[in-house]
């Protein structure tokens, strides 16, 4: 039996090195005379032992990492092929605690199948959920997908049902289903992660929602930044077409649903839904006003379902497993699991799939272990560069909409960027508004003016020009974009430099008297 080793093709691993070890070990295979085959599979998202080997054995896989090209020769002379012992050793993935901790649904093959592979597809469950839904009507299916209380994990959180049903309720002859993979926020790499490590999951998803609500069409948004996604997905659609899983009939249903991939020019206002329409129509991506709504006219004025790649990647299993399965993970009105993305100065950064209501407190020092630095944690920036900085004071937060609602902070799409004792966090503030001043698509005056004049004003608290009168002037510009602006680039811009204000006051005194106090 050819043995088989898996070396992740995840552009985070490429980035460690991953394809300078896969030629090693190609090269050492074949001066040894050993039988094996390389697989480049996903990555499971252990970032700080990428790239991280892994070979099937009698016994299960074993994994090795961080392994480097020049690791190769001692690997396979100790035995890498059978499991052997050598310093790079880690042993059962799955009993890696920060593996073993996490409740894989979503991520479920995501660095254990070969992303490309029907078979390996199948082999882990794969198309049991599409099989199910061909089988059941359109309003049956969205019952089962709103019962699972899945929300939007693009960062809004609005319940995948409702949604789904408002579009099934139209009678438009064509719809529309668009993924939106426009993943533009700072820490953030989950909808990479299973666009290159297990696309199929994606295509049944979309699929599903598409005989859901009668669209016959689908689109995936992608960012111009992720090549190896686009790669991946692409390759992935021609497969899911040749195999009858799209096409005119859908696994030999009635059902018709096909898919393209998009590729957006990287302007990050395109990850509002309204901007990336007016995108995939090929205009300027600018917000629409609403209503009306996406789902009553959304792109080319047709009903359309616009859902996160995680959203729609969430679906396969509730549709296979239920949704009182799925439901029974999470707290609150927020169910199910989700795929934190831990970054930042942080020592084992990666992606941790769990359900809702681990604390902020638990997933900064228990999982991700507290700081690269070793310093003490300063602030942690959740729901990217628009979220919200919370101190140590708020760490017993709940992982949950509503906590972090109540708690001025947004959960987005779930990424967590990580800082110490050394951030400034005036600079912090200053560089949300100028993050927005950037990337505002200049349609409404509080994001596309507003921005500008933050900066501005933040420039003179820093030069301590009447910094008391400045901070109420920032305090009410934060409060005109929040109530203000079309979109939540404008609107949730106020949630980092509020929250910089509120919990850090200290770095807002003029730098001339703080350096006076040091």
């Amino acid at each position: 039996m050819t043995a088989r080793i898996f070396v992740p093709g995840d552009a985070g691993a490429l980035a460690l090195g991953a394809d300078k070890v896969a030629l090693a070990l190609a090269d050492g295979l074949a001066e040894r005379g050993l039988d094996a085959q390389i697989v480049r599979n996903g990555s499971r998202g252990l970032y700080w032992l990428e790239p991280m080997v892994e070979v099937e054995t009698d016994r299960g896989r074993v994994a090795y990492g961080p392994v480097a090209a020049e690791d190769v020769a001692a690997l396979l002379d100790t035995g890498l092929l059978d499991g052997g012992d050598h310093a790079l050793r880690l042993g059962d993935p799955e009993e890696i605690p920060f593996l073993k901790r996490q409740s894989r649904l979503t991520f479920a093959r995501c660095g254990i199948t070969d992303p490309l592979s029907l078979d390996d597809y199948r082999a882990h469950g794969g198309l049991a959920g599409l099989e199910k839904a061909v089988a059941m009507t359109p309003a049956a299916i969205v019952e089962q997908v709103t019962d699972s209380g899945l929300r939007g994990r693009g960062g809004a959180g609005f319940p995948t049902g409702i949604k789904w049903k408002t579009v099934l309720a139209t009678t438009d002859a064509r719809k529309y289903i668009v993924c939106n993979a426009d993943e533009g926020d700072s820490g953030t790499f989950a909808d990479r992660m299973i666009m290159e490590g297990d696309p199929f999951v994606l295509i049944e998803g979309m699929a599903i929602a598409g005989i859901a609500t009668g669209a016959t069409k689908g689109y995936i948004y992608l960012r111009s930044e992720y090549p190896h996604a686009i790669r991946a997905m692409n390759a992935a659609i021609a497969i899911a077409r040749t195999a009858g899983i799209l096409g005119a009939s859908v696994l030999g249903s009635p059902n018709a649903f096909d898919i393209e991939v998009r590729v957006g020019a990287g302007a990050y206002v395109c990850g509002e839904e309204t901007s990336l329409l007016e995108s995939l129509e090929g205009k300027r991506g600018q917000v629409r006003a609403k209503p009306p709504l996406p789902a009553h006219k959304g792109l080319f004025g047709r009903p359309t379902v616009v859902n996160n790649v995680i959203s729609l990647a969430s679906v396969p299993i509730i549709m296979d497993k239920g949704a009182a399965f799925y439901r029974d993970f999470g707290m609150g009105r927020s169910r199910g699991t989700i795929p934190i993305q831990i970054a930042g100065n942080v020592k084992y950064g990666g992606l941790f799939e769990a359900g809702f209501g681990l604390t902020l407190g638990e997933i900064v020092d228990e999982i991700g272990g507290g700081t690269a630095t070793g310093r003490p944690v300063k602030a942690v920036q959740v729901g990217g560069p628009l979220g919200a900085y919370f101190p140590r004071a708020l760490f017993d937060t709940p992982f949950d909409y509503e906590a972090f609602a109540a708690k001025d902070g947004l959960i987005g799409h779930a990424g967590i960027v990580v800082f110490d004792d050394t951030a400034d966090m005036l600079k912090q503030a200053r560089f949300a508004m100028e993050f927005c001043a950037i990337e505002s698509c200049g349609k409404c005056t509080p994001c596309r003016i507003g921005s500008v004049r933050g900066v501005e004003v933040i420039d003179r608290i820093a030069a301590g020009e009447a910094p008391d009168r400045q901070i109420a002037l920032v305090t009410d510009l934060c409060n005109t974009m929040k109530f203000g602006s079309l979109c939540a680039l404008g609107g949730f811009t106020p949630y980092p430099v509020m929250s910089a204000l509120t919990h850090f006051p200290d770095d807002f005194r003029p730098r001339a008297m703080n350096e006076a106090a040091e």
